[in-house]
C-alpha cells in the first residue's frame, strides 16, 4: 500500500493541508476553516480532517486519512492538555503537533541552520543553530511583540490623543485616526480599553500609508517599531553568529525592511518555501525514515 504524508498549517482563520508522496512531492492541497486547538479543539479536528480529505481529492485520490502520516503546525500547540486531546482524536495513521512557527522555519530555511522573524499582528523569532531550536520574544501583546502590527496600531492611537491634546503636532495620520472615531477622544479610549491585538492591528496599514507620504508621526512610530525588531535580530545574530539564512515572514515582512538597520537588511533572504511545504517536509522526515526501518 502506498504511503502518504500530510502537512497541516492551521490557525485561527483557516486550515491548509498538503498531501505528498514519500519523496515529498506535493500531490494535492486542501483548505478548510479555523483550527486553533486551544480555543475550539473539536472544530479544529473537523477542519483538519476536511482539509486533508480535500487534499486527497485534489490529487485524484479517495480520502484515506488513516493511511497517512502527518505533521501539524497548529495555533494553540503550547498547551499540553489541548495537544493531548487533539492528538488522541486525529484521523491519521500517526501524527505529531508542532508550532506553526516551526513549520514556517522549515519551509523558509530548509534543513540548514538559520532563523526567521515572523512579523504580523504579533512577533516571534525562531532559530535553528547547530540543529537545536530556540525562540525569542513572542510573549504576547501586553508584554512583548515589539514592532508588531498590534503595537504599531496602539502607538497610532496613542499619537492621535497626544496630537488632540496639543502635546504633539497634529499630522495627517492623527487626523485620519481621530476621524475614524468621530473626532471623539473618548471613543478612542473606549475602543482601546477592550481592544484585542487584532483590533489594534487594523490601524497599522494607515501608519505605513502615511509614512510613505512623509508623515512625521507615522515615520516616528515605524522607527520605534523597527528599533524593537533590530534589537531582536541583534539577539538572533548573537546566537547564530550572523550565519545562515535570515528571513522575515508575516503580514508586515514586506513593509519593514526599509525601516530596519542596514546590518540586518543586507542579510535578509527570500524564504525557500512556505509553512505548508515545511510541514510536509517535517512529516516525511519524521515518518518516512521510520517506515523504511519497519520495512
Amino acid at each position: 500500500m502506498t504511503e502518504y504524508f500530510i502537512g497541516i498549517d492551521g490557525g485561527g482563520t483557516s486550515c491548509r493541508a498538503a498531501l505528498a508522496d514519500g519523496n515529498g512531492t506535493v500531490l494535492g492541497r486542501g483548505k478548510s476553516g479555523a483550527s486553533n486547538i486551544l480555543t475550539d479543539p473539536d472544530n479544529a479536528l473537523k477542519h483538519i480532517a476536511e482539509a486533508a480529505s480535500l487534499a486527497f481529492e485534489a490529487a485524484g485520490l479517495r480520502p484515506r486519512l488513516s493511511s497517512a502520516s502527518a505533521t501539524l503546525g497548529l495555533a494553540g500547540n503550547n498547551v499540553g492538555d489541548a495537544v493531548s486531546y487533539v492528538t488522541a482524536r486525529l484521523p491519521f495513521r500517526q501524527a505529531d503537533i508542532v508550532s506553526d512557527g516551526v513549520i514556517a522555519l522549515q519551509g523558509a530555511i530548509g534543513d540548514q541552520d538559520g532563523a526567521i522573524g515572523i512579523v504580523g499582528t504579533g512577533t516571534i523569532y525562531i532559530i535553528r543553530h547547530n540543529g537545536k531550536l530556540r525562540s525569542i520574544a513572542g510573549w504576547g501583546f501586553q508584554v512583548s511583540d515589539l514592532g508588531s502590527g498590534a503595537r504599531i496600531g496602539q502607538l497610532a492611537l496613542q499619537e492621535s490623543l497626544l496630537a488632540y491634546d496639543g502635546i504633539h503636532p497634529m499630522t495627517g495620520l492623527s487626523e485620519a485616526i481621530l476621524a475614524g472615531f468621530g473626532n471623539d477622544p473618548e471613543a478612542v479610549v473606549d475602543f482601546a480599553r477592550l481592544a484585542k491585538p487584532g483590533d489594534f492591528g487594523r490601524h497599522t496599514p494607515k501608519v505605513f500609508d502615511f509614512a510613505r507620504q512623509g508623515d512625521a508621526a507615522a515615520i516616528r512610530i515605524l522607527k520605534t517599531g523597527a528599533a524593537g525588531i533590530d534589537e531582536a535580530l541583534d539577539a538572533v545574530n548573537g546566537i547564530t553568529g550572523g550565519k545562515g539564512r535570515l528571513c522575515l515572514l508575516g503580514g508586515l515582512a514586506a513593509l519593514y525592511p526599509e525601516y530596519i538597520a542596514e546590518r540586518h537588511r543586507k542579510r535578509l533572504s527570500e524564504p525557500l518555501a512556505d509553512a505548508l511545504t515545511g510541514a510536509v517536509a517535517l512529516a516525511v522526515k519524521a515518518y518516512g525514515a521510520r517506515l523504511e526501518v519497519r520495512a
